[in-house]
Order: C-alpha cells, then sequence, then structure tokens
C-alpha cells in the first residue's frame, strides 16, 4: 500500500498509475479536506466484484466454505479430462 497526498499524486500521476496497475499496488491518496480516496488496479476491482458476487447467496458462499473445507481435509478426487 502506498500513500500520497493531492499534489505528489497531481505531480506524478503516471508513476502512481503505473504502480497501481502494474504492481498492484493499493494508493491512498489523502486530501486535505474529505476523507480521501482508494485507487486500485482494474484487475483487483474486478476480483473484488467477482467475491461480493460468489458471496452474496448465502446459500452459495456456504458451498463455497464447504468446498473449500474438503480441500483442506483432504476429501478430492482427480479425474480425467474428456477427449474429443
Amino acid at each position: 500500500m502506498i500513500a500520497a497526498n493531492y499534489t505528489e499524486f497531481r505531480t506524478n500521476l503516471k508513476k502512481y498509475l503505473d504502480d497501481v496497475e502494474q504492481n498492484q499496488e493499493t494508493l491512498i491518496i489523502k486530501r486535505g479536506s474529505g476523507n480521501g480516496t482508494v485507487m486500485i488496479s482494474l484487475d483487483e476491482y474486478n476480483s473484488l466484484m467477482e467475491t461480493v458476487h460468489l458471496l452474496s447467496s448465502k446459500k452459495n458462499a456456504d458451498r463455497l466454505f464447504e468446498s473449500i473445507q474438503q480441500i483442506k481435509d483432504g476429501k478430492v478426487f482427480k479425474r480425467g479430462l474428456i477427449e474429443d
């Protein structure tokens, strides 16, 4: 996580955008007034939105957590791929 005030961000805009996008950094932009802003890459945003969607249904979230627990408990099996 990196942080910059508004003036630093404006002066070094390209550098900060590159850091966020290429290094998966989270950027906190602090302002004199207001609460500030958080900047993340589009890939990170899409990942967060997918997680929110998958966990938005209790039934789906329970199934996902059950599957994770099965993997942790070693209750897995392998299947071969279907060949054309």
